[in-house]
């Protein structure tokens, strides 16, 4: 039954479709189109439109990465302004990394979610690293 109907529509109606329409037989005879005869044309040139940037779209630049406009998301936005301070004295291993991208789920610490949010928007934020001198 779906079969039938798709062999019908392909050879009896589509042929029929494209002989009423008004092709004209040179490109200066599309301006002499009245609008009733464009809007006839319109389904078929839209159907080309799609076929022909099928074709072209994967030879078509890829989008850049969008860029996120805010850096902190979500830490302590209720605070006009976020600092963190840490007594370097304080520091109980060698190194330590503290995160400068704002998606740390361990803020102020690092735990290496700046390598997605570089991915995801190309960007090329890393941690601060603070080496403790062993004396």
């Amino acid at each position: 039954m779906v079969l039938e109907t798709i062999s019908r529509i392909i050879k009896v109606q589509l042929p029929a479709y494209l002989k009423k329409l008004p092709l004209p037989e040179t490109i200066g005879g599309f301006t002499r189109l009245t609008v009733s005869e464009w809007l006839r044309l319109l389904p078929l040139l839209g159907i080309l439109a799609l076929l022909g940037y099928l074709t072209i779209r994967p030879f078509l630049p890829k989008k850049k990465k969008q860029r996120d406009s805010l850096i902190n998301l979500k830490i302590q936005k209720e605070n006009p302004k976020v600092v963190n301070e840490i007594d370097i004295e304080d520091l109980r291993s060698t190194n330590v990394c503290y995160c400068r991208c704002w998606r740390s789920k361990t803020f102020p610490v690092c735990d290496k979610s700046h390598i997605k949010h570089n991915e995801l928007t190309g960007d090329n934020v890393g941690p601060l690293i603070l080496k403790k001198k062993i004396l």
